[in-house]
């Protein structure tokens, strides 16, 4: 029995899916080798603190906008915030 493929290779979604997935398995791998390849081990300490220090910062960004949306969908309907 043969099952035609062609229809599932031809699908934009299918590849735009595969290269994320390749994207993100490949990437950490990337920048690891990147940091390890740095000429000394301060500059190793550096990057992996700013690293760190930046996945905190966008975290807490996230943080702050899903509260922000919370909020926002909880406040109560007034007069004044009709506009």
């Amino acid at each position: 029995m043969k099952f035609p493929l062609d229809w599932l290779l031809l699908n934009w979604w299918l590849w735009i899916t595969i290269a994320s997935l390749i994207i993100i398995v490949i990437g950490p791998l990337v920048v690891i080798s990147v940091i390890l390849s740095l000429p000394s081990p301060e500059l190793r300490g550096i990057a992996t603190i700013m690293i760190i220090v930046g996945w905190g910062v966008a975290a807490g960004f996230k943080d702050w906008v899903v509260s922000k949306r919370n909020e926002e969908r909880t406040k109560p309907y007034t007069f004044e915030t009709a506009g």
